[in-house]
């Protein structure tokens, strides 16, 4: 008898973990709060990388490494930063072990080893980059310093889930200089508009782009700019966000440069990134209550061939189609694996890759092999057609595009339905408790009303939109409002 598996409908928290085992991505590891990423899901994790890494190259930045470890009087010097931070850091004290003598066998800290000064396990980067730019930086031919790195973070989180919300995950993190204030702003939101591409072209998630509130505001920031997808949930993820640093910290490390005119000013900054969150925001956006369903852009295999045989002559016969198509899917760029498998019957490969999220699988048994034609089978809407296998690596690049576009319209529908506008908080709080989804309500700008707001309801302001809704009175309390922001609860 088959597993049952939790449904969305059922559990949803219960179903996105075990989505996550059936596909093989990623397990709990022996340490509290981390994560083993396994093959699968690294290999979908690495899609995401070089598309991204593609991305930023193509707009001028290139890729560097910083230490892990932040000094602590470093990481102290911008003070927001250092506050917005402090409850999730991780602190190196001591630099050795020692045999316990009271009890061979064991270890403990040689209190001799003690650090002159502690060090922070980065929770972010600002800090030890921007003391390393000071080296870097005199005059206004330095600039502008478009850097990105791919890089592993610690923030001690209380409550995690794997992808979503762990002590230490993977991401890349952006840090730009600059020698104006425009061109600072600009670097800004053409980061943001690349993550809302990838977003989209890639991922198959409808975006909002927007602007944070000051209270959720990135700490040391002047502004915080943002993309906000809905999961099937109903929920809200910031899946990408783009920081103006203003000179906050090129004063805070004293980052100075002699401009064309020969005066001297401070530098003018931007961070931004994203995380491993978004294979979270992937699982939470097109899966099913059959496993993994994956866009085909970010797919680590796109097509998969299964044999159906008796005898060996029929296996190495259907084997041979399926190399000739291997090659011209190869020529495509289409990423192809047979399972030429013995062991396992092709009921449970079947199973295997529908859990997995592969877009497209293929079928062939002697009978197809007689007549030229080959099943296809789509993850996204669980047709099968049977097609002729004259012209099949053609027709399977035009079905990939098809799939593709299809999980993007279908995410969209999705979000369309579940985007609601409100005007009373009476309304607002009765509909947010059945139905979920986003709200497009009016606020009147305090963080009064923001904090009462997620006090009473546990929503927050995921963002004010940059596209505007027009003026209106709060629906919390009847003051002027300059336009409609979106709220939901969130991951």
């Amino acid at each position: 008898m088959s597993q049952k598996y939790s449904t969305r409908a059922e559990d949803y928290s219960k179903w996105y973990n075990e989505t996550i085992e059936r596909a093989d991505l990623a397990e709990n590891s022996g340490v509290r709060g981390c994560m083993v990423i396994k093959p699968y899901g690294y290999a979908i994790w690495e899609k995401i990388q070089a598309q991204l890494d593609k991305m930023f190259k193509e707009t001028g930045h290139q890729n560097a490494y910083f230490p892990l470890f932040v000094p602590k009087s470093l990481f102290e010097a911008e003070e927001k930063n250092a506050e917005g931070f402090a409850k999730e850091c991780a602190i190196v004290t001591h630099y050795r072990l020692k045999t316990d003598e009271k009890n061979p066998g064991k270890l403990i800290v040689d209190p001799e080893a003690k650090l002159e000064e502690e060090l922070i396990v980065r929770p972010t980067s600002e800090a030890i980059i921007w003391n390393t730019y000071k080296g870097w930086i005199q005059s206004y031919r330095d600039l502008p310093i478009l850097i990105n790195q791919w890089a592993n973070v610690v923030r001690w989180e209380m409550r995690t889930r794997i992808f979503l919300r762990t002590a230490e995950f993977l991401w890349q993190e952006g840090h730009t200089a600059h020698a104006t204030k425009q061109e600072a702003y600009e670097e800004t939101e053409r980061m943001l508009g690349v993550y809302a591409e990838f977003a989209e072209n890639f991922m198959a998630m409808p975006v909002i782009q927007g602007r944070k509130t000051e209270s959720e505001r990135f700490a040391g920031a002047d502004d915080t700019l943002c993309i906000e997808a809905m999961m099937q949930d109903g929920k809200a993820l910031q899946a990408g966000t783009s920081h103006f640093l203003g000179q906050n910290f090129a004063k805070a490390f004293d980052v100075k440069f002699t401009d064309s005119e020969g005066k001297l000013d401070h530098v003018w900054a931007t961070s931004w990134g994203v995380s491993t969150r978004l294979m979270g925001a992937l699982i939470m956006t097109h899966s099913d209550d059959e496993g993994l369903v994956l866009p085909p852009k970010l797919a680590p295999i796109q097509v998969v061939g299964v044999p159906i045989f008796k005898t060996d002559d029929e296996y190495e016969a259907i084997g041979k189609k399926f190399d000739e198509l291997a090659l011209k899917l190869k020529a495509l760029g289409v990423s192809f694996k047979y399972d030429h498998d013995k062991n396992r019957r092709p009921g449970w490969k079947f199973a295997e890759y529908e859990a997995k999220g592969v877009p497209v699988r293929l079928a062939m048994g002697p009978r197809d092999m007689e007549n030229g034609n080959i099943e296809v089978a789509r993850r996204d809407t669980k047709t099968k057609e049977v097609v002729s296998f004259e012209g099949l690596d053609q027709h399977l690049v035009k079905l990939l595009n098809e799939i593709q576009n299809n999980l993007y319209q279908k995410a969209l529908n999705f979000r369309t339905d579940n985007l609601h506008t409100v005007d009373t908080y009476e309304e607002f709080k009765t509909r947010l408790s059945k139905e979920g989804g986003f709200y497009l309500a009016h606020w009147d700008g305090t963080a009064e009303t923001e904090a009462k707001i997620k006090e009473e309801t546990q929503a927050t302001i995921r963002c004010i939109p940059f596209e505007h809704t027009g003026e209106g009175v709060c629906m919390v309390t009847g003051k002027p409002s300059k336009q409609r922001v979106v709220i939901s609860k969130a991951y």
